[in-house]
């Protein structure tokens, strides 16, 4: 339940200061945790035994991956 809601308010950071432009940097940090929340949970899918679930976070992660690269180095926005 904890990691859930931790989960969408970091989906919301990845949205709101880059819509809002306040503090968009944020969004590259908020990308990077997405990144790490991937990581650990396809850890804890090896550890059970799970290994069919891991697509499902390589992917996820590789689009954390692809926002935080967009708005670091690609294409940043500038805040007001």
């Amino acid at each position: 339940m904890l990691l859930t809601i931790k989960a969408r308010s970091t989906s919301l950071c990845l949205f709101l200061p880059s819509i809002l432009r306040l503090k968009p940097q944020l969004t590259v940090y908020a990308a990077i945790g997405l990144v790490l929340v991937q990581l650990l949970a396809a850890i804890f899918h090896l550890s059970r035994g799970e290994s069919s679930a891991i697509g499902v976070n390589v992917l996820f992660m590789a689009l954390a991956v692809f926002v935080a690269w967009g708005r670091a180095k690609k294409a940043p926005i500038a805040a007001k």
